[in-house]
C-alpha cells in the first residue's frame, strides 16, 4: 500500500521504478533478531510501495552450511508473517534464488572482467599468500592484495581462484540511513572473485544477483560498510548502475557494548514464538530497534508500520535489545486478544495439572491471568495453583516483608478470623469483595498483610490475580480446605 505522503526515499523510487527490496540469508545455522530486523525493513520498505519483497540464499560457503537451516530461515519468515514474492521455494521470474545454481551467470560476469583486463587467476598456494602476509606485516604495512600482484598469470580456468584487479580511488557515496560517506583509495583491493571450488564470493555473486533480480535497494548491516569501496569499484569495471544502499546499524547486547549475537546467546526467532510470543508483537518490537515515527507511539500495528516506516528515521547507532520491553509490548498484545481468540492460542501451554479440568473452568482462570500474562509460556507458574492442591510453603511468609514481622501465632489468628468470615460467603466476587473489605476494618491490617496470608494460604504461589476473583473461580470447598492445610502449618 502506497501511502498518501510516503518518505521522500520512498518517494524517490514510486516515481522511478518498481521497487524491489530483497533478504539475502546465508543458510548457516538460525535467524535471530538481528537478521529479521534486516527482512523486515525491506518488507515494510516493499509493502509500502506496492513493490516486491525477494528471499535470495546466499549459499557459496559450504563448509559452514547447516543441514535444515534454509528449511528454518523460510519457516522464520512465514511464522512472522514476512511472506516473499520471490523466492527459492515459491520460483519467481529471476530463478532460480540460490546461488550455487548460479555459477553459470557469474561465469559469464567473471569472464567480462578477464576481458576487460579487470580480473586475473592467482595460482598461488595459501602457503605463498601466508609469506606476503608476513612481508607486509614486517614492513608494518596493511596487506593489500594489489601490491603484490603476481606476473605473467595464467589463463583463467576451472579449480584456479580468480580475483578481481582494483582500480584504487576515493569514493563518495550516499546511504539512505548513514548519510553521505566517503574514502581514500588505500581501501580499495584486489579480492577473490570465484574461489577454487568454483563457487563465486559473497563480495562478487550479490552484486550480480542484485543486477539480474533487478534489486532496487539493498538495506544490509553494518558490517559490510567497510567493504563499500570494493563494491563500488568492481560496479565501475562491470560497468552498471548500483542499487540504493541502505546500511542499519547493529542491535546491541542488553549491555548495549557489543553487537548482538548468536555467540552471545542471542535467541532463535521461532524460539521466542515457541514460548509464547505473538507475530505481531514481535513484528512491533523488532521495528522499534532503531527506529520510531517521530512520536511517542510505542504500539504499532502491522499497516501502521506498513504506512509510517521510512529508512531516514532510522537511527545511525546501534539499538539496544531490551528484553523488558519485548515482554511489556507481548503482555500489551495479549491483553487486547479476545478471550476465546486467546483461549485457542494458549491451547499447548496448560500446566499438565489442567488436563481434566473443563474449558469453562480454564476460560475463567484464563480471563484473571490474562491481564499479567507476558508469554504463554509462563502460564503454568500463574495458573497451576487452579488445578492442584501445591504442598505448604513456610518460605513464602518466612520471606514476604510484611508477614516475617508478625508471630505465628498472629498469622494464625488472622487467618482463623479470615476462615470464619468465607464459610459465611456465597463466593461471588461481590460478596468476598464486602467480606475482605470488612475483615481489613476488623482486624486494623493492611491490605498488604491480611491479603497476602489468605492469599498465600489458598495458592501457595508468591502472587495472584486479584483476591476477591481468585477465590471465587477457586470456589469455596478449595479455598477453605487449602485455609485448613495452612492452619495446620501454622499449628
Amino acid at each position: 500500500m502506497v501511502t498518501s505522503n510516503p518518505p521522500l526515499f520512498v518517494a524517490y523510487f514510486v516515481s522511478m521504478k518498481e521497487v524491489r527490496t530483497r533478504f539475502a540469508p546465508s543458510p548457516t545455522g538460525y535467524l535471530h533478531v538481528g537478521g529479521i530486523r534486516t527482512a523486515l525493513f525491506a518488507w515494510l520498505v516493499a509493502r509500502q510501495t506496492n513493490g516486491k519483497f525477494i528471499l535470495r540464499f546466499e549459499d557459496t560457503d559450504k563448509k559452514r552450511e547447516v543441514e535444515g537451516a534454509r528449511e528454518h530461515l523460510i519457516a522464520s519468515l512465514k511464522a512472522l508473517g514476512l511472506e516473499y514474492d520471490e523466492g527459492p521455494d515459491i520460483g519467481g521470474p529471476f530463478a532460480p534464488y540460490v546461488q550455487s545454481e548460479r555459477t553459470e551467470s557469474y561465469r559469464k560476469w567473471a569472464q567480462k572482467l578477464i576481458d576487460a583486463g579487470r580480473a586475473y587467476a592467482d595460482t598461488r598456494s595459501p602457503e605463498e599468500l601466508d609469506t606476503i602476509r608476513e612481508d607486509a606485516k614486517s614492513k608494518k604495512k596493511a596487506f593489500l592484495a594489489r601490491d603484490y600482484r603476481p606476473e605473467n598469470t595464467p589463463e583463467w580456468k576451472s579449480g584456479v581462484p580468480l580475483r578481481f584487479k582494483s582500480e584504487p580511488k576515493a569514493y563518495e557515496w550516499h546511504d539512505e540511513v548513514m548519510g553521505d560517506l566517503h574514502t581514500g583509495p588505500e581501501v580499495v583491493d584486489d579480492f577473490i572473485l570465484i574461489k577454487s571450488d568454483g563457487l563465486p564470493t559473497y563480495n562478487f555473486a550479490h552484486i550480480i544477483d542484485d543486477l539480474e533480480m533487478e534489486i532496487s535497494c539493498i538495506i544490509r548491516g553494518q558490517e559490510f560498510i567497510a567493504s563499500q569501496p570494493n563494491y563500488l569499484n568492481l560496479y565501475e569495471a562491470l560497468e552498471i548502475e548500483r542499487p540504493k544502499i541502505a546500511t542499519v546499524p547493529h542491535i546491541l547486547g542488553p549491555d548495549g557494548k557489543k553487537k548482538l549475537s548468536k555467540r552471545d546467546g542471542a535467541k532463535d526467532v521461532l524460539d521466542y514464538l515457541r514460548d509464547g510470543f505473538l507475530p505481531d508483537a514481535l513484528v512491533n518490537f523488532i521495528a522499534s530497534l532503531g527506529w520510531n515515527d517521530g512520536t511517542e507511539q510505542e504500539i504499532f500495528s502491522r499497516q501502521e508500520l506498513i504506512e509510517k516506516f521510512s529508512l531516514e528515521r532510522v537511527g545511525r547507532s546501534g539499538a539496544t535489545f531490551d528484553e523488558r520491553r519485548l515482554l511489556w509490548i507481548n503482555g500489551h498484545y495479549i491483553r487486547e486478544l479476545p478471550l476465546e481468540e486467546l483461549y485457542e492460542k494458549v491451547a499447548d501451554f496448560w500446566p499438565v495439572e489442567a488436563k481434566d479440568a473443563t474449558d469453562e473452568y480454564k476460560k475463567q482462570v484464563l480471563s484473571l491471568v490474562q491481564e499479567r500474562l507476558k508469554f504463554f509460556k509462563e502460564l503454568p507458574e500463574l495458573t497451576t495453583f487452579f488445578f492442584t492442591d501445591l504442598p505448604v510453603n513456610p518460605g513464602l511468609w518466612q520471606e514476604h516483608k510484611q508477614l516475617k514481622k508478625l508471630e505465628q501465632s498472629e498469622l494464625k489468628t488472622l487467618l482463623e478470623e479470615s476462615k470464619a468470615s468465607l464459610e459465611q460467603s456465597d463466593f461471588s466476587v461481590e460478596d468476598l469483595t464486602n467480606r475482605l473489605n470488612e475483615l481489613l476494618e476488623k482486624t486494623g491490617q493492611k491490605p498488604a498483610v491480611l491479603f497476602s496470608i489468605i492469599r498465600i494460604a489458598t495458592t501457595q504461589a508468591p502472587a495472584s490475580p486479584g483476591l476477591a476473583d481468585t477465590l471465587a473461580v477457586l470456589g469455596k470447598e478449595v479455598s477453605l480446605k487449602r485455609i485448613d492445610q495452612m492452619l495446620s502449618a501454622l499449628t
